[in-house]
């Protein structure tokens, strides 16, 4: 594949996509384009921002992918409040019908290359025994993940009948001080320095830091061997959620106080309280193989798991501080 000189990235201002724009930008090797929902965006002056308004499955991307080389489709729906009775339509609109809308047009006006950033829950949300890997069969356990499996299979459908490369990302957690959602509730937790009730968890979870997902993608959107392919993303390292609160509460100078309370109580204890999911992601296991990105694309995380965990918690505890 040629050198790409333009990219176009959806979700340009969001947690991942802010930091993969400044990151490109800061490489200077192409020009940027950020598909935006509103003119009122703040982003760098050095980025060309185009206005959407609502990305859907009939929003015309013409004027946006003009002179476009490889779009990295970060945007998307995360999340569906528990009132609504549709959840898996309104994921599909946003997450498959959508995604499948811009890649047909990006397609159709000469985009060499489409980077879609999938999910881990494609694979599932537990492992028992032996890591996720790319041939692991899928097995998606909510219905955000069912929508980015079915925007994945229409995306490789699409690489067969036309000359766009598709490259899939599935991440994990992705974690940084400004991470949004369970990762921020968990460095408030630690923050607040109360004893917390994981003695005892001994699970073993594989994670991405905010940094290292940013260089994949930055390397994904050019690497030849990237094509067509799907790579599950990881910083190479596990940790139990004992060991995550260790590191957060070193970055922050603190003391960790860990509570060895029964597994079996803190499983009822998030059932009681409706909370499944989050007792999933707090005492199950995750675990990724994460070999084919290194091997394939010669990729190394820049930064190292640990490192990354104590200056999430370092960044965060200042941020508290100084507000």
């Amino acid at each position: 594949m040629t050198s790409l000189n333009k990219v176009m990235i959806t979700g340009a201002t969001g947690f991942v996509g802010s930091r993969l724009l400044g990151h490109l930008l800061e490489e200077g090797r192409r020009s940027v384009v950020a598909a935006s929902r509103s003119d009122h965006v703040d982003v760098d002056p050095r980025c060309q921002v185009f206005n959407l308004g609502e990305f859907g499955a009939r929003t015309m991307w013409h004027g946006a992918l003009v002179g476009v080389d490889c779009v990295v489709h970060l945007a998307g729906r995360a999340h569906v409040l528990s009132r609504e009775s549709n959840a898996l339509a309104l994921f599909r609109e946003s997450n498959t019908e959508a995604t499948l809308n811009l890649a047909r047009q990006a397609a159709a006006q000469g985009v060499r290359r489409f980077v879609f950033i999938s999910s881990i829950g494609v694979n599932g949300a537990l492992t028992t025994g032996h890591p996720f890997s790319e041939t692991s069969v899928p097995a998606p356990h909510a219905d955000y993940a069912i929508s980015k499996l079915e925007a994945e299979t229409g995306l490789m459908q699409l690489s067969k009948t036309t000359e766009m490369e598709i490259v899939i990302i599935r991440p994990p957690l992705v974690y940084a001080a400004h991470a949004p959602g369970n990762f921020h509730r968990l460095l408030k937790l630690v923050h607040s320095g109360l004893p917390l009730p994981f003695g005892r968890v001994k699970n073993s979870r594989s994670m991405i830091a905010l940094e290292n997902l940013v260089d994949l993608i930055s390397v994904c959107v050019e690497h030849p061997a990237a094509a067509n392919q799907v790579f599950l993303a990881s910083d190479g390292v596990n940790f139990s959620t004992a060991q995550i609160i260790d590191l957060l509460a070193r970055g922050m100078g603190q003391r960790t106080r860990l509570i060895p309370l029964p597994i079996s109580i803190l499983r009822v204890s998030a059932r009681l309280l409706g909370k499944p999911g989050l007792y999933t992601q707090l005492c199950g296991s995750l675990q990724i193989d994460s070999s084919k990105t290194v091997q394939l694309l010669g990729w190394v995380p820049p930064v190292s798991a640990e490192m990354a965990m104590i200056k999430a918690g370092q960044e965060f505890s200042n941020k508290v501080v100084g507000s």
